[in-house]
């Protein structure tokens, strides 16, 4: 079968469903075989705006509809403490989950790249540091921590792609905790232990960012604007790709697809929403320091993917409100110390229980009620 035979199987094709070659020699050229992973929605995807509006369904709107009332009903405290920080995380743990759950590239190193584009965000921005700092305005600054961001982060694509599995973790576990050394120690450009400081968010005319329910809804699009770009990718011949190489690399190779080139530009849309992340987080924060980017800090990324669900987009969301809700109050039942025994225990329940995180939970429970709840009555009247 040919690789344009196969670029127009996957354009046609419904997401949600599994497509597997044909390999007997007789055969009729581009003749696909689809078996079903999950059930196939009943719409094509036809085009740019079929796979962006496709997978919007009613509880999506209601979400949508709770997200944005959220601020009117929650104190300011929930609103930038839990709604802000989980909305920032949630979108560097979207890079992972992207790059885990539809690329089989577990990345260690996805809060390293945030973490530079929060540093850059304080060299080429505005600090305490003012000897370091440039005092570019602060889109110019965003602009080019993103793109520098997505360079390092297709670097390390570059390094990490080359090997699988336990390798490919290893690899990005090292990368970033070289880095998290280089800022400690170095003072010229990263100003040592002590970080950057006084790093708040900007101001737009008359919208003052640094207020909690500005701050809430300038996370809030980006969060949604990172989620409905991984929704369109997944979808699009690129995402369909990705999810073959994930599958089998060798068959996709064979077929004509460069499995390096979708790879690294995996990495480099992941980075880019690594990147966003980072300057919310730093924002945020008001402050970056080496704290910032620490093993514990690239563990828990991973942990907040995990706990949402590694093959949802919306898990990584999910993970990350869980996370800082339990960050936030768990000190109110155990000493802070040992919240990462907290954080454990609750990892290791649900992995144990489900583990395609609170989402597989929650998709487990609602089949078994569905398979439970009684049939109407016109089909016991056919019955």
């Amino acid at each position: 079968m040919s690789a344009a035979h196969w670029r127009r199987a996957m354009n046609t094709q419904s997401p949600g469903v599994k497509v597997t070659v044909s390999t007997q020699p007789a055969a009729v050229s581009g003749n696909v075989s689809r078996t079903s992973r999950y059930s196939a929605p009943a719409y094509q995807s036809t085009g740019w705006w079929s796979r962006l509006w496709a997978p919007v369904h009613l509880r999506h709107w209601i979400v949508m509809l709770m997200v944005l009332l959220y601020p009117a009903v929650a104190s300011p405290f929930f609103t930038y403490q839990i709604g802000a920080q989980s909305l920032a995380l949630g979108l560097i743990a979207l890079s992972l989950t992207f790059l885990g759950g539809y690329g089989g590239m577990v990345s260690l190193s996805q809060m390293t790249v945030a973490g530079l584009s929060s540093y850059l965000i304080a060299i080429f921005g505005t600090s305490s540091m003012q000897a370091i700092s440039l005092g570019w305005p602060w889109w110019l600054a965003a602009i080019f921590a993103m793109l520098i961001s997505v360079v390092f982060a297709t670097l390390i694509g570059w390094l990490s792609i080359r090997t699988e599995g336990i390798h490919t973790i290893m690899i990005t576990l090292a990368i970033g905790v070289a880095f998290f050394y280089l800022t400690q120690q170095n003072y010229g450009l990263f100003n040592g232990f002590q970080g950057f400081s006084k790093i708040g968010a900007p101001t737009v005319g008359e919208v003052d960012f640094t207020d909690p329910v500005a701050f809430y809804f300038l996370a809030l699009g980006c969060a949604l604007a990172g989620y409905w770009a991984v929704k369109y990718l997944v979808r699009a011949p690129f995402g369909l790709a990705l999810q073959g190489i994930r599958d089998n690399a060798r068959r996709m190779n064979s077929l004509g697809f460069n499995v390096t080139a979708h790879r690294l530009a995996a990495h480099a849309f992941a980075g880019l929403l690594a990147s966003v992340g980072g300057i919310l987080l730093v924002w945020y924060n008001n402050r970056v320091s080496p704290g910032s980017i620490n093993t514990g800090a690239l563990i828990n990324v991973l942990v907040i993917a995990v706990l949402g669900g590694m093959k949802h987009p919306l898990g990584a969301f999910i993970g990350a409100i869980t996370f800082v809700l339990l960050q936030n109050f768990a000190i109110d039942l155990v000493d802070r110390q040992r919240f990462n025994l907290v954080i454990g225990g609750v990892f290791l329940l649900i992995v144990f229980f489900s583990p395609d995180g609170l989402l597989g939970l929650w998709q487990k429970f609602r089949s078994r009620w569905l398979t439970t709840s009684p049939a109407p009555a016109s089909e016991s009247r056919r019955a």
